[in-house]
């Protein structure tokens, strides 16, 4: 799949005050149908905002550079199908 490719809507993040970006995000996130994403926009390197992707949606969620800085990182976010349980689990 291409970076763009199910692409559900942009979200930059840019200007809204930090204490909004995360809560916008993950709402956007949850709305999504599987097989899309979201393309985030914003000013800085969003890798907490990888971390809580993985401790919250483990398996559901593909993470994509498109840029990274220095000005602007743009970052595809995609939901996809949650990771089978392993064996024997």
């Amino acid at each position: 799949m291409g970076p763009n490719e199910g692409v559900a809507t942009v979200l930059d993040v840019r200007e809204l005050p930090p204490r909004e970006r995360h809560a916008r995000i993950f709402k956007t996130f949850e709305q999504l149908a599987l097989g899309q994403g979201v393309l985030l926009v914003n000013d800085h390197d969003p890798k907490p905002l990888y971390y809580q992707f993985m401790a919250e949606y483990p398996g559901e969620v593909d993470w994509q550079y498109l840029e990274q800085g220095p000005e602007v990182w743009r970052v595809r976010i995609g939901k996809v199908t949650k990771a089978a349980p392993a064996a024997g689990a």
